[in-house]
């Protein structure tokens, strides 16, 4: 810490310390780049699903514009300095207190996780290579999984659902240590694999029987007489299916082996946080469940590390940046069974859902001890809480903790504060309830564009700021002769590592290096000669240092002060040399993104272009001519649901829809005898078709509650082109 700090010194430990911060940096800020891109990916693919479900392909302009376009990078301004400091007050006690944060994602619906988990992984918590924020996030886990286990009534149940605690487990393991591990590991074997892409290991009885009747019929030229659509359990006792089977069972089974192998040879370099999150399942399930079994902690720890980690990386290598191409069919089939036989493997089932794995069985019986073996080694690793009370120390006592965190992130983690505050903070003291009301109401949501990042000071209400001095810091502690004795050594150090031909006589003789530094040409070495020398001197008259021994302690500290950053340069070059290939690999990963964004323009635009809106194929998509709808006629048609304009009036009441762009609808309502409409409402069919999803039967238009279902086919019959 002392040389990660020290500005004073310039030697290589520093110059390499000072680059791999600026990596880790980079590479926190593209991993956030990356997630938003990807939601934005999703969300698309949701949309364009909806849109081909209504049989169409269409998606309004400014909607998909607003999706694609750049984030915008530069930083933001907060409104009112009163309420950035409360803010700055509130999201300091979420990241120091994680306990809050615990509570609060087992209280939020699934709709709502995937933004909070954003907010919690990638800005909370947002630095993935900072121990104090990772020793943080993991204390929230704790929280979590414990919270978790003392609410399952029934054993079988633990960590199987979909639910916001295994969504938070799943986000915790795609972050940047995660995903070095699946890339060092898992990469070059799956690449193996894929380039055999004629290899064919299909052992379903089913569709190896058939595939065989193509493959008869494809060589004779004639129709094959065997018979069809027989069960699989008629297919498996096929004769010439058994012999297509039986040799692809043992090669599958070497596949296997040889991934279990990688990965259990793999146990020193699985990311310290997965392995503790392992140790905690462990622990946990030995509280809250006395009877459990080895075998029963196994088949839980398995089931997060391979279900939830390995196995989704071996089943879609492309999503995890593992592979350069999407894999072949057969390649891709043979990942997936050898992602099915370790899941058997680690839960240790008594039973398939598929007969056909079954025939794998004696691959599980071999290997149910290795697996089991480092399933245990997993969770075997020290605990952080002393480190993380350090690490909470050195935090408060830097110049500032702050985040870079968007305004829609900080109003949306308001707002689930204030939607919970009941559960989260019952009494009027408590700390949470105080910020979040000081706060008032939850700010909506601000459009994209204004949805600017700023740069956040975080610090406490209840704590007062630990002084920069670390003296000052230590002295209710410490003596002043021990302040004076580890400032000494300080300088010592400093002086050696500017100077390390003076650290080439053994033993230190300290007098001789204060007295060259004093002698240099350097003025800053001057400065520190002449301290250090007056420093010695007082600590002898202190009676703390001994010059008959030569000062035998302070010369030792300071050897293996220096011995020990010399083998810190050694560990800080093999990190730079290994994180430079997890940012090459997110740099490549967010350009596949942006390609990926690019292709999606392009083909709703050509969609577009061919779909249109029905009417005058001269308008090239412009503005439709209205179309005029009375009251009663959309009363007859069950569109008007319901109605609270008076019956006297109805006659008078008409209703125009029109189209300004394609996926676009205007309904007005007018009142005969008046220019102006009464009301308008600007629709988006992707909105209506979501309400559909949803379940939503009724559109308000104030006057009159609308059919969901009937408006979609109104427009499908009089704008839109089939």
């Amino acid at each position: 810490m002392a040389a990660e700090n020290d500005v004073e010194v310039d030697d290589e430990l520093t110059k390499a310390q000072r680059r791999l911060r600026e990596l880790k940096t980079r590479i926190s800020a593209q991993s956030k780049k990356n997630f938003l891109l990807e939601r934005d990916v999703r969300y698309l693919d949701s949309r364009i699903a909806l849109l081909i479900q209504n049989r169409m392909a269409l998606d309004e302009q400014q909607e998909v514009a607003s999706h694609l376009e750049e984030v915008d990078t530069t930083e933001g301004t907060f409104p009112d300095d009163r309420r950035r400091q409360l803010y700055g007050n509130l999201f300091f006690l979420l990241q120091s207190e994680p306990r809050h944060i615990a509570s609060l994602a087992r209280l939020v619906t699934l709709s709502e996780i995937d933004t909070l988990l954003q907010t919690v992984m990638f800005t909370i918590y947002g630095n993935q290579y900072d121990s104090r924020e990772e020793y943080l996030l993991l204390s929230m886990f704790q929280n979590v999984l414990a919270a978790d286990f003392e609410a399952v009534t029934d054993f079988g149940n633990l960590m199987r659902a979909n639910t916001p605690v295994s969504r938070m487990m799943t986000t915790y393991t795609r972050r940047g240590p995660g995903q070095t591990y699946l890339k060092n590991v898992l990469s070059e074997r799956i690449n193996n694999l894929i380039e055999h892409y004629d290899l064919d290991l299909e052992i379903n009885p089913l569709k190896v029987y058939e595939q065989m009747i193509q493959d008869i019929e494809r060589e004779t030229g004639q129709p094959c007489h065997l018979p069809r659509g027989i069960s699989s359990e008629e297919a498996a006792l096929n004769p010439d299916v058994q012999a297509i089977i039986n040799p692809r069972l043992n090669t599958l089974m070497e596949i296997t082996d040889s991934f279990l192998t990688t990965i259990t040879a793999s146990l020193d370099q699985v990311p310290y946080g997965i392995r503790w999150i392992c140790k905690q399942i462990r622990s946990l399930t030995k509280r809250k469940y006395p009877e459990a079994t080895e075998f029963n902690i196994c088949s839980l720890i398995g089931g997060f590390f391979f279900l939830r980690f390995i196995n989704p990386a071996i089943v879609t290598p492309n999503a995890y940046m593992l592979v350069d191409s999407n894999p072949q069919p057969r390649p891709r089939r043979t990942l997936t069974l050898v992602a099915k036989l370790l899941q058997n493997l680690a839960n240790k089932p008594t039973y398939s859902k598929e007969k056909f794995m079954m025939s794998l069985n004696p691959f599980v019986e071999q290997n149910k001890a290795r697996i089991n073996r480092f399933l245990i080694e997993l969770g075997e690793v020290g605990d952080f809480h002393e480190a993380l009370e350090m690490e909470q120390y050195v935090a408060l006592s830097k110049k500032e903790i702050q985040l870079n965190i968007t305004l829609n992130e900080m109003y949306n983690t308001h707002s689930l504060l204030a939607q919970h505050l009941d559960a989260l903070a019952p009494t009027d003291k408590h700390h949470l309830r105080i910020c979040t009301l000081d706060l008032g109401a939850a700010p909506a949501q601000v459009p994209r564009a204004e949805n600017k990042a700023i740069v956040l000071p975080l610090f406490s209400r209840w704590e007062n700021t630990i002084n920069e001095n670390p003296s000052s810091m230590a002295d209710s502690q410490l003596t002043q002769g021990d302040i004076l004795y580890m400032d000494t050594k300080a300088i010592y150090v400093q002086v050696l590592r500017t100077m390390p031909s003076l650290a080439s006589q053994t033993p230190l003789n300290l007098h001789k290096i204060a007295e060259a530094a004093a002698t240099s040409r350097d003025t800053t070495m001057v400065k520190k000669g002449l301290k250090v020398r007056e420093m010695l001197l007082q600590l002898e008259e202190m009676g703390v240092v001994d010059p008959r021994d030569r000062y035998r302690l302070m010369v030792e500290e300071v050897q293996q002060e220096l011995v020990h950053l010399g083998n810190l340069r050694q560990t800080v070059m093999k990190e730079i040399k290994s994180l430079d290939i997890v940012y090459k690999t997110i740099i490549d990963h967010n350009n596949y993104l942006r390609s990926q964004l690019e292709s999606y323009k392009a083909y709703l635009q050509n969609v577009r272009i061919q779909s249109g809106v029905a009417g005058d194929k001269k308008s090239k998509g412009q503005s439709s001519k209205p179309q005029q709808f009375t009251h009663a006629q959309l009363e007859k048609e069950g569109i008007i649901v319901e109605t609270n304009v008076p019956e006297n009036r109805r006659s008078n009441i008409y209703f125009n829809i029109f189209s300004p762009v394609p996926g676009t609808f205007i309904i007005a309502l007018h009142y005969k005898g008046r220019d102006k409409a009464i009301l308008e409402m600007d629709l988006k069919l992707d909105d209506l078709l979501e309400k559909q999803q949803m379940g939503i039967q009724l559109l308000d238009l104030e006057y009159v509650q609308l059919s969901v279902k009937q408006t979609l086919n109104l427009l499908n019959k009089h704008f839109l082109k089939r």
